[in-house]
């Protein structure tokens, strides 16, 4: 298994760079040269698999000779030890008669959905530095990301205390919940570099890959991305659409239709990635809250920024740009732009993103936008709709909270449901993150229409006493040079 560039001028990498190395050299994202094919008999016997079992299959498939299938499941089982159930990703209902369900995401040990990559990628460094060092070797990764709220927490509580790593995390000062700040900060680990930023989550991820595209930067201090432009990432999140696939077979389901509630595309990527791999997904919804881009491009063909990023009760889709949308334009570049040419698609993606950049925008044409639509739907939830949303199925019977990106894409859900019901599919919502993550957008909905909620009844334990504890956060200039300084001053000491 080899990996290439979005951008073309990089191919046949192996999964280990792509992992360690994040961002490709010409700015791209990796992605798969070829994807595995699936054993004849995988519907029969993967159907019965624990989470970790399932997991171990389908990761085996794209690591190549990099990692033996012991250590994959070794790995697998390091990872998925530290949620709070087996089922690692349950399946509940949420409306029996319309067949909905909620996957639920958020028995991580930071309650959200990127706990299952990035537990994992966290011991995939760990696992790579330490067979790279067993000959006298000082191999180490300076991991930078960005956050706008879960991925920063996640991936701290993923890499704290590992060995020849050092975390830096940037997050848009004001812009991320009181909880997930904490979460964050609170961690005081050697290795742990929280960085406050002024402005946005976008601002943040432009900081991250301006210091990816200086190669003496990226080299002299060997970074490392944790960020959904690490491909890791991606091939972690594809097992619970697999495993909730089995889990609505097992409950009498029929063929799923996804609901995805998206900022940064990463999440309902490793959902494309499942159905290109055979998984048999009737539809794949793109859920947005106000910063629609993705809705948009769905709508229109055209992939087009709006003047600013909007605050919504759902800030971890607070983003301007999804940076995963390339790896998926880069198929429609390939099958409709390049007529299959694999290094023209390349190409096509480096003309897109430099318009995207100089312009704000680009367009594809009718053929892929009509491709596109044929794997995916989307939809919009305004803010009052996010709150109605919670309130509604928390005044239920039986009564369920929804978090405000889980509200988004389940409200999405209900303006299609016609849609989905003339496609004869059950529907799963992701649940991207606990509720009492954004505690102050959950009482508001359910306090402000006419409900009550004691919110301490639903208080994980590990959040009790949380907004008290000592932190640690670093603040920084708005700007690459700033935050690269501020690397190097801390790696030195």
């Amino acid at each position: 298994m080899k990996y290439r560039s979005t951008r073309g001028q990089v191919t046949g990498q192996s999964f280990e760079s792509v992992v360690l190395e994040g961002l490709a050299a010409d700015g791209g994202l990796y992605i798969p040269e070829h994807l595995p094919t699936l054993p004849s008999d995988w519907q029969t016997q993967w159907a019965n698999l624990s989470f970790a079992e399932l997991a171990t299959e389908l990761i085996s498939l794209f690591v190549g000779d990099d990692v033996s299938r012991s250590d994959v499941s070794a790995l697998v089982c390091k990872s998925y030890s530290t949620f709070s159930t087996s089922e690692v990703t349950p399946l509940v209902s949420l409306d029996g008669e319309r067949k909905t369900y909620i996957l639920e995401l958020f028995h991580g040990p930071t309650f959200a959905f990127k706990d299952v990559a990035l537990q994992f990628l966290g011991n995939l460094f760990e696992f790579f530095l330490e067979r790279r060092n067993r000959n006298g070797g000082s191999h180490k990764i300076t991991v930078v990301g960005a956050t706008s709220g879960d991925t920063g927490s996640a991936a701290i509580y993923g890499l704290r205390g590992k060995k020849n790593v050092e975390v830096f995390i940037l997050h848009p000062e004001g812009r991320v919940s009181p909880i997930q700040e904490a979460q964050m900060t609170t961690v005081l680990d050697d290795n742990v570099h929280n960085v406050s930023v002024p402005g946005t989550f976008d601002d943040c991820q432009d900081i991250v890959k301006q210091l990816f595209g200086r190669p003496d930067f990226k080299s002299e201090h060997s970074l490392g991305a944790i960020n959904s432009i690490n491909w890791a990432r991606i091939l972690a999140q594809i097992t619970y659409y697999f495993y909730s696939y089995f889990t609505l077979l097992r409950q009498g389901g029929g063929l799923p239709v996804f609901v995805v509630p998206s900022g940064n595309f990463g999440d309902v990527l490793a959902g494309y990635y499942a159905k290109e791999l055979g998984l048999p997904v009737r539809k794949l919804v793109i859920a947005t809250n106000a910063n629609d881009i993705l809705d948009r491009f769905l709508k229109s063909g055209k992939y087009e920024k709006d003047s600013g990023v909007l605050a919504t009760p759902s800030p971890a889709m607070d983003i301007l740009v999804s940076s995963n949308f390339e790896r998926f334009l880069w198929y429609l570049a390939r099958d409709y732009e390049a007529g299959g040419n694999a290094d023209e698609a390349g190409n096509v993606i480096g003309r897109w993103m430099e318009q995207l950049k100089t312009t704000g925008s680009f367009a594809v044409n009718q053929a892929a936008l009509t491709a596109a639509r044929q794997t995916f739907w989307s939809g919009r939830c305004s803010d009052q709709d996010t709150y109605a949303t919670i309130a509604k199925y928390h005044s239920r019977e039986p009564s369920y909270l929804l978090d405000p990106h889980t509200a988004v894409g389940v409200h999405v859900a209900e303006t299609l449901r016609e849609e989905i019901d003339g496609l004869g599919a059950d529907t799963i919502c992701l649940s991207t993150a606990h509720p009492a993550k954004f505690s102050e957008a959950v009482l508001k909905a359910v306090n402000e229409n006419g409900g009550h909620l004691d919110f301490g009844s639903i208080l994980p334990p590990a959040f009790i006493g949380l907004l008290e504890m000592p932190r640690r956060c670093l603040t920084c200039d708005n700007s690459a040079d700033a935050v690269a300084k501020l690397i190097v001053d801390q790696l030195s000491k």
